[in-house]
């Protein structure tokens, strides 16, 4: 077993994204949400309409600060509002709202070469659909990593495709493992996202998802409580219907335990989301995001455990 105080100076028993960068550049590295403007197949009614039911208008970029504005612009007022926080930060460019490879690649080329030559860019991080990616753009990605860091973002959910056929997600998860093999055979890392709590998954279930994660050759994993959002189709679903949450107490539960089956190599990018409270239908203990992280690091002291305690790297 590891000593479960590696991650001493952000006095955690899980390694951080944050110790990750502070260890690499060290300095504070502050990510600022982008949105490019673009959508997904499944809202452009390529492949669906509506996007998945959890997905708010904003296509998860409800951070994003002049939502509207130039992609450039917007990374400027991003940066310098880090910057009041953290003076001597310097910046990642998140592109977090919808599907951020969704468009030609003569389009993409456009988007991200500003960002790979703008000097205050430290890393570039582009969340989007594992099948809205294809080999041209992982080449082009390729070669850009050796500038700058470079990160893929997943939105995997959950493994499990009924949960994901009730989602919308209108993609399997074969799909998914196949393009963080890709991604691994090039210098751009890769970060997976998964959601606990989705409609009717048993804890056994949001394990697997974990368990899966740990063994699918990512680097990275953000692990997300389900925010019913107003307008999205889930929320909708959950006032005519309402099926079971899970309370902070099972969610810190089920998360300590997800914790413990990953490698300890892998990094911790979060470990809940972010909704805004006007917004939010449920659950309203979500809004108060640090105790929940509080409470997560005070349950892994009472148990003794650590990331990567169960950890099986041949299963």
């Amino acid at each position: 077993m590891k000593n479960p105080y590696r991650y001493s100076f952000d006095n955690k028993r899980y390694q951080t994204m944050n110790y990750y960068l502070k260890s690499k550049y060290n300095c504070k590295i502050a990510k600022v949400p982008l949105n490019a403007h673009f959508t997904c197949p499944n809202r452009d009614g390529t492949k669906s309409i509506g996007g998945c039911t959890f997905c708010s208008s904003k296509g998860s970029g409800d951070s994003v600060l002049g939502f509207n504005e130039n992609v450039m612009e917007q990374y400027e007022i991003g940066l310098s509002r880090m910057k009041r926080k953290w003076p001597d930060c310097k910046g990642f460019a998140y592109f977090q709202s919808y599907s951020n490879t969704y468009a030609p690649f003569s389009v993409l080329k456009d988007l991200y070469d500003p960002f790979f030559e703008k000097e205050d860019v430290f890393g570039i991080c582009i969340a989007t659909r594992a099948d809205c990616i294809d080999d041209e753009f992982l080449e082009y990605l390729d070669k850009k990593s050796v500038l700058k860091e470079t990160w893929i973002e997943l939105g995997l959910q959950s493994i499990h495709e009924d949960t994901m056929d009730l989602c919308n997600r209108c993609h399997n998860t074969k799909i998914v493992y196949d393009i963080i093999q890709k991604i691994k055979k090039t210098h751009i890392k890769c970060c997976v996202h998964i959601m606990n709590s989705l409609p009717y998954e048993s804890k056994e279930k949001m394990i697997e998802t974990a368990e899966w994660v740990a063994h699918s050759n990512c680097d990275a994993i953000k692990i997300h409580m389900l925010h019913l959002i107003q307008g999205t189709q889930m929320a909708n679903d959950y006032l005519k219907n309402p099926f079971p949450l899970l309370s902070k107490e099972e969610y810190i539960d089920i998360v300590v335990s997800q914790l413990e089956i990953l490698p300890e190599s892998m990094i911790i990018e979060r470990l809940t989301g972010d909704g805004i409270a006007s917004d939010l239908i449920a659950p309203d203990w979500t809004i108060k995001k640090t105790i929940v992280l509080n409470d997560i690091d005070k349950e892994m002291v009472k148990r003794n455990t650590w990331q990567g305690k169960y950890y099986k790297k041949n299963l």
